[in-house]
């Protein structure tokens, strides 16, 4: 049966907001989830109505402690919003790489951006450079400017030909990113001991959550998020070949500049709110396309929509795995990553 193509286009669309709407459902419920359990669990019933009450839109009849609503809104609700941007972030940056290296394996921790920009933070939090503008705005742009170096290093390593190898940008991210990561440890033992807690920061955590280190980051996303969309039709024709793509139109250049500048600052804002936390770029896509397809304009949005609840319930176990003390989030992340990027590695090779 034929439809016209109008009509199809229709239906295209509907099913990309339907899948939209499917991650916005999953994550809700995550969001839900990461403030209900914890070290102090507190009835999902009772998180609804605090959540409700505290924004003055229903005010449903249930019975709660005051120590549950100090938890809930002052300590789990800013954590929680700061894990899930942290994981869009991440899983959305992951995605543009994919599409514009034309790799599956590419991420923001594995080509080395991750570790590029929590050296630059760290430097930044190290020198307290601060009096110039206030340091947790000026934080984001000292990581970007570190991811930045070495995403470019690790892309003209990667070069041959006048295309990017895929096994030699891995390889010259992984190699940068142990270099970026002993350089940011050194510099940490070497300084004043009260800042080597830092060390902990770098395997990634939202511990210290404020709800202005969540508007400082939106400052930084929104503007690279609509980029990003922005781009999603030129990186589906990208998926194509260059020379056909340039046929149509396509400044590759450009482009190139463009997302990968993006991509990074995404990054690089995350890196320098939540520490160096590695496969949020690999798996979130990676579960987008196994679920649904690779067209960009769905796979962006619906990569940061799982990124985030990804994220959320891999804080949840960090801080109760090992309650009263927590585990830096980086560590269940990688734990959950490595196996999955030995996977597709395998699978890549099979296919090649």
């Amino acid at each position: 049966m034929s439809f016209p193509k109008s009509q199809i286009q229709i239906l295209a669309e509907k099913s990309r907001y339907r899948r939209i709407w499917i991650g916005t459902l999953i994550l809700l419920c995550c969001i839900l989830i990461g403030l209900s359990f914890g070290t102090v669990p507190i009835p999902i019933k009772h998180s609804i109505s605090i959540l409700t009450q505290s924004i003055n839109f229903i005010n449903l009849e249930s019975e709660w402690t005051d120590a549950h609503e100090i938890i809930l809104l002052k300590l789990r609700f800013p954590r929680v919003i700061l894990a899930c941007i942290v994981g869009a972030a991440l899983a959305s940056s992951g995605a543009a790489f994919q599409g514009l290296f034309r790799n599956p394996l590419a991420d923001p921790y594995l080509i080395g951006v991750a570790g590029g920009a929590g050296l630059g933070a760290a430097i930044t939090l190290l020198l307290k450079i601060s009096f110039l503008v206030n340091l947790e705005f000026f934080l984001p742009i000292a990581a970007f400017s570190g991811a930045i170096v070495t995403v470019f290093t690790a892309y003209f390593i990667s070069l041959k030909s006048g295309k990017v190898s895929l096994i030699s940008l891995i390889l010259a991210g992984v190699a940068i990113s142990a270099s970026t990561s002993a350089v940011t440890a050194f510099l940490m033992i070497r300084s004043n001991p009260d800042l080597r807690p830092l060390v902990s920061w770098l395997l990634g955590g939202f511990q210290s959550a404020e709800w202005n280190q969540i508007l400082i980051l939106l400052f930084y996303l929104i503007p690279s998020w609509i980029l990003m969309m922005a781009y999603s039709r030129t990186l589906n024709t990208l998926q194509l070949d260059e020379k056909m793509a340039k046929q149509l139109g396509v400044n590759i250049e450009k482009t190139k500049v463009i997302v990968i500048c993006t991509a990074t600052l995404t990054t690089a804002a995350a890196v320098a709110f939540s520490g160096i936390i590695g496969f949020v770029g690999l798996i979130a896509p990676h579960a987008v396309r196994l679920i649904w397809n690779n067209d960009y304009r769905t796979l962006i949005p619906t990569s940061a929509l799982l990124g985030g609840s990804f994220m959320i319930i891999a804080d949840l176990i960090s801080r109760t795995i090992i309650a009263p003390s927590e585990l830096p989030v980086g560590i269940i992340t990688t734990l959950f990553g490595t196996p999955f990027f030995l996977y597709l590695l395998r699978k890549h090779n099979k296919s090649s």
